[in-house]
């Protein structure tokens, strides 16, 4: 591991790129204290430049099965019930395609009891990457403070967790709007989760990505969780800090390196059908950042929420994550979990 920093250690514009130096006294962020591509000097994240030095210098990673590369995929469990916005649209959209199941299994489901929520669909996400030889991260919010509204209580789905963990998925805390800078409230909320699951975890994600360099990794580590996957601009995808490999991250305030292992995140789903004119730029867009990531034998992070899924007025997302697993597949993906990344990469890095 220690030769792998050392390679970006010699070349000062990997290592400002790698650490994130230009996150350290920032010039502006946006309405949610969120360092963004629109402010950043690393403008082509397209290509992991760091990952490419570290190829170049002989680094290569194995992966189970001599696998080359690997798909994280993870769901943010930001809703479990629709917002009486998404049920009118997706009750439009289904009677705009006369499809009166869909408009009913929309529009009626409080009628039906909560269980029959169109967003409690962990298992079709599950089912639909089981085709594919997949597993995956879904992160849940187990705090009642939120910038917007109240979410849900995480205790309302203790068996749809269980079902989670049955499949071989993992569950991580999907960090409240205001814990990336709170250490107490990433312990309460983490603890809360435990609670119900009967078991610790691991994994994290902030919401709406919010995240301070290097503060909020000194916290999730003082937390007590292995890996983090927050580190992903929410107005691009791409490479964030020239990676597309985990990575311990480094503390310049204090030149240590923070015990936590970071997944950057790479695609996003909404961030992804903002930014590409059509679905056939989306596609390229993808399909890049996928070759690229084969290419340096590295790791790319998906994130596609639950909301995009029973969806009408997003089916083509649905569909375009479908797509993804089919590519990875016939590219030799392994495509899994974050919490299966993170304890294969201690591994094979011995």
């Amino acid at each position: 591991m220690k030769r792998i920093y050392e390679i970006i250690e010699r070349d000062k514009v990997l290592w400002d790129n790698f650490t994130r130096a230009e996150e350290y006294s920032p010039k502006r962020l946006d309405g949610h204290q969120r360092f963004t591509y629109k402010v950043s000097n690393f403008k082509d994240i397209s290509i992991p430049i760091v990952s490419s030095a570290l190829s170049e210098s002989g680094i290569r990673i194995q992966y189970p099965e001599n696998k080359k590369f690997a798909l994280c995929l993870t769901h943010d469990i930001d809703d479990i019930y629709p917002p009486i916005s998404h049920t009118i649209y997706s009750s439009f959209c289904s009677l705009r395609r006369h499809d009166l199941k869909g408009f009913g299994d929309q529009f009626l489901w409080r009628t039906r009891g909560r269980e029959s929520s169109p967003y409690i669909n962990f298992k079709k996400i599950m089912d639909l990457e089981e085709k594919y030889n997949a597993k995956s991260s879904f992160y849940f919010i187990a705090t009642d403070r939120d910038i917007r509204r109240f979410r849900y209580n995480i205790e309302d789905i203790g068996a749809e967790l269980g079902t989670i963990l049955d499949n071989g998925c993992e569950v991580g805390l999907h960090g409240g709007y205001y814990a990336f800078i709170c250490l107490d409230e990433m312990k309460k909320e983490k603890r809360r989760l435990e609670k119900i699951l009967g078991r610790k975890i691991i994994g994290y994600r902030n919401h709406y990505l919010r995240i301070r360099v290097p503060d909020t990794w000194e916290l999730l580590a003082e937390a007590g969780f292995k890996y983090d996957t927050t580190l992903g601009y929410n107005d691009m995808v791409g490479f964030r800090n020239g990676l597309c490999h985990p990575f311990n991250p480094y503390n310049r305030n204090n030149n240590k390196y923070i015990d936590i292992l970071e997944l950057n995140l790479n695609i996003m789903d909404g961030t992804l059908f903002s930014s590409a004119s059509t679905l056939e730029d989306a596609w390229n867009v993808t399909k890049h950042l996928i070759d690229i990531t084969k290419k340096y034998n590295g790791v790319l992070t998906l994130l596609w929420h639950n909301s995009s899924f029973n969806c009408p007025f997003r089916k083509e997302m649905e569909l375009f994550y479908e797509k993804i697993l089919k590519y990875g597949k016939s590219q030799g993906a392994w495509m899994t979990s974050g919490k299966e990344i993170c304890s294969w990469w201690h591994y094979s890095l011995q």
